[in-house]
Formats: structure tokens, C-alpha cells, sequence
């Protein structure tokens, strides 16, 4: 490889220079006033402007557009919170207390539209006397009153400063609870069982003084997550078919599923009428007993229906996913509070 650093006898070439012979070097350029440039910190008995530290009162060049001597920052200086800069890069520390989710929900509660007027089953189910369609009931059997009055008719509607009463005893709004279940099994998904079986309700009996009602059911033998609360609007919009709410499962059949099952199950099965097609089927072990199965059908009994169809028998079904909510970090029989965010994106319907 060529070396231009050699001439053609071997010898070093010299370093090229920038400057012709005989001249004197230029000397380097300082970004200083002519005779103002300052001496070495070293040597402060020599200099007009000795070291100064960062702490000092006034600055070393008063004149400089972004010294801390400018106007701006001594009035800036008069705060003394605004004094301490934080260090670069450091992004703001923010209030998250100050706008959380959760004093944005109070806040609505407490300055919701007191002239807007909303339907009699809807306030009943709101304030955790009953659902809606037993309201319906209630009011059909004249035992509610609006302002002194028998309510007989199914589409009354009502305003929030109305007395309102269910078997002369005063209606009163109540706070919402949401609330995370993980099943057991040997549950039954109801508020109250004649048989006097346990229910989930015996489980949270005492996480609240709010009546509260299961969102959709589950079989006693199935487990997994299962929403717990008195939001009647957020019930029905979690029940109803048209939203389409996620729903994942493990399945463990009796024995190992077919290929030429499997590929029915995908293409869809026939159920009341309709052919229900899962939105994702795999198989998270070595077997092809455990199942992983992604729906969207709201029908009763739906994965356990699908699989008889096709002649298996489900022995372990454990819900791990509904609408969003996962009971990651809940224990089997246990329980937990929904988070203000994940409220939030229920009543926004930000969920799959």
C-alpha cells in the first residue's frame, strides 16, 4: 500500500505548513477583547478578576446575554422554587395528583347535569337497588314513587334532585365500586343462591357497603376473572353483544384434540342459530389437550358447547382475560379494586 507520508528515497516527508517560509506562525485565534483577556485561575494575585465560585452573589460577566444577572432571571430569582433549575435532560416533575384519573371521575360525580333527565330503571340501577330489568318489575308492581306519585309507567323518566322512593324508603345515590375477582371453582355466579350454595357475593361480602352485582356469569366449575360492580351503564355495555368484548380461556380437554376436530372448531360451530367462529386458537404446551381459546360470543356456556359438539368433554375452563382485565397478580379466591385507569377505559369502551 502506497505511503504518502515517504518520498521516493525513503526518507520522511515534513509536515506540511500553512504558512510560507520566513513568515512567523500565525498565533491561534483568542475569543477575547483586545487586552481583556483573563488570567490563569491559578494565579489570582495577578489577576483583575479573581476566581469566583459558582455560589457567588454577583456574576463574573454581568454583560453577557445569558448571565444569571439579566432581568429576567432576577425576577425569576424572587421565586425561590423557580431559582433551582433541574439538570439537563431531567424532564419536569408533574402533580400526578393534581388531574389523576380519579379525581377526574369524582369531579363528574359531583358536578353531573342535575337537570338532565334520565330513565327510572337506569337511576334504580345506578344507585345498586336492583338491575335494570328487575326494576322493570318493581315498577310494573307500583312500588316506586316519584315525588309522592306511584311510578306505573316503563319509560318514566326522573331528575336527580326528584325524591324518589322503593318501598317508602328514600333512593340514594351511591359511590361506585368496581371490583376484580379471580373464581373458584365450586362458586356459583349469582347474589343469592336457593340452595344456599357459596357464591361469589360471599367471597367480597365485606370489601364495600355498596350492593354490587357479577358482570355476566360464569358456571360454578369455571374460574378466572369475573367484574364485580353497581355501574349499571357499564354492566350493560360489558353484557351486551354488540361490543364485542374480548374473552380468552384456557381450556384442558379429556383427551387430545384432533386435527380434523381442530380444523372444524376453527371454521365455526352452529349454536342457537348461529355459527360461532373463535377469533384465535393455540396450543401454549407440548400436548394438544391445554388450549388457548380467543372468543367474542356472549352465548351461555359457549366454549364448553363448542368443544361438545365436536365430542370432547372440558375438564379445567379458567377465564384469564375479560374485556382488557387480566388477573395477573390475583390469587385463586381473591380479590382487588379496579385501578382509576382501567375504569376509565371501560366507560370509554377502550377495551377489546
Amino acid at each position: 500500500m502506497y505511503n504518502n507520508n515517504f518520498n521516493n528515497d525513503g526518507e520522511r516527508r515534513p509536515r506540511p505548513r500553512f504558512h510560507r517560509e520566513g513568515e512567523a506562525v500565525p498565533a491561534r485565534p483568542r475569543f477575547h477583547r483586545d487586552g481583556d483577556r483573563p488570567v490563569s485561575y491559578g494565579h489570582a494575585e495577578r489577576s483583575e478578576h479573581p476566581h469566583r465560585s459558582f455560589n457567588s452573589e454577583r456574576p463574573y460577566n454581568s454583560e453577557h446575554p445569558y448571565s444569571s444577572a439579566t432581568p429576567a432571571s432576577r425576577q425569576r430569582s424572587a421565586n425561590p422554587q423557580s431559582a433551582q433549575r433541574r439538570p439537563f435532560g431531567a424532564k419536569p416533575k408533574r402533580n400526578n395528583g393534581l388531574y389523576s384519573a380519579h379525581k377526574q371521575q369524582v369531579y363528574r360525580e359531583q358536578h353531573e347535569d342535575l337537570t338532565k333527565p334520565v330513565r327510572l330503571n337506569k337511576y334504580l340501577a345506578n344507585a345498586g337497588i336492583c338491575s335494570r330489568r328487575e326494576a322493570d318489575d318493581f315498577i310494573q308492581a307500583g312500588v316506586i314513587t316519584v315525588n309522592g306519585v306511584v311510578a306505573d309507567s316503563l319509560g318514566v323518566k326522573v331528575l336527580p334532585t326528584d325524591d324518589i322512593r322503593f318501598h317508602d324508603q328514600p333512593v340514594r345515590r351511591e359511590r361506585k365500586v368496581y371490583i376484580l375477582l379471580n373464581k373458584p371453582k365450586n362458586t356459583v355466579t349469582t347474589t343469592d343462591d336457593p340452595q344456599e350454595r357459596h357464591t361469589v357475593i360471599d367471597i367480597v361480602r365485606n370489601a364495600c357497603q355498596e350492593r354490587i352485582y357479577p358482570v355476566g356469569r360464569l358456571d360454578r366449575n369455571t374460574t378466572g376473572v369475573l367484574l364485580l360492580t353497581n355501574d349499571g351503564d357499564l354492566a350493560a355495555k360489558l353484557t351486551h353483544p354488540k361490543f364485542h368484548k374480548k374473552k380468552i380461556y384456557a381450556v384442558t380437554l379429556d383427551r387430545e384434540l384432533d386435527e380434523v376436530d381442530e380444523a372444524i372448531v376453527r371454521a365455526g360451530v352452529v349454536l342457537d342459530d348461529e355459527r360461532i367462529i373463535p377469533d384465535a386458537l393455540e396450543f401454549p404446551k407440548a400436548d394438544r389437550k391445554h388450549i388457548g381459546l380467543e372468543i367474542h360470543s356472549g352465548q351461555n356456556r359457549v366454549v364448553r358447547r363448542i368443544f361438545e359438539k365436536v365430542g370432547y368433554k372440558v375438564v379445567n375452563l379458567d377465564r384469564v382475560s375479560f374485556a382488557g382485565l387480566t388477573k395477573k397478580n390475583v390469587g385463586r379466591g381473591k380479590w382487588r379494586f379496579l385501578t382509576p385507569k382501567e375504569v376509565a377505559f371501560l366507560q370509554m369502551g377502550s377495551f377489546e
